[in-house]
């Protein structure tokens, strides 16, 4: 990991935190270890004021390329409500959302997914012109 520890901005950590505490109802075993694991990294994230947050890790709204054996993929990480598959917008409860949220241009993660484990390099993060809005974070 680049920075050594996964990266969050404060209002987006304290929403993870509650979004993450009324996921344990999910049916589907893969979200469950998914979100746990995700859960498990929060414990040692280093958080950032907003003004202090680097360009290149991958939060909400960040569009992320990433790369996995042969094949490679473009989406952008989203709250749960703005899900969007037809359109590349992930949620944030998906696995491959999970997967890369705090990691950083250049890291790889090795994350379980409904097919096994993958190891996935992120490639490219490009913040997204419309920041999240942060009402819905309070």
């Amino acid at each position: 990991m680049k920075y050594g520890n996964l990266i969050l901005e404060k209002k987006e950590y304290v929403f993870l935190k509650r979004l993450l505490n009324v996921t344990g109802y999910y049916k589907d075993e893969n979200t469950k270890v998914s979100l746990k694991k995700l859960s498990a990294e929060l414990t040692s994230a280093i958080i950032y004021d907003h003004e202090e947050m680097p360009a290149d890790i991958i939060r909400f709204n960040s569009v992320v390329t990433v790369q996995s054996g042969t094949w490679e993929t473009e989406f952008q990480l989203v709250i749960p409500t703005e899900r969007d598959i037809a359109a590349n917008k992930i949620s944030i409860l998906a696995p491959m959302g999970s997967a890369v949220m705090g990691y950083a241009e250049g890291d790889s993660v090795i994350w379980n997914f409904p097919n096994g484990t993958k190891e996935l390099k992120i490639t490219s993060v490009k913040q997204s012109e419309r920041p999240i809005d942060i009402d819905v974070l309070s």
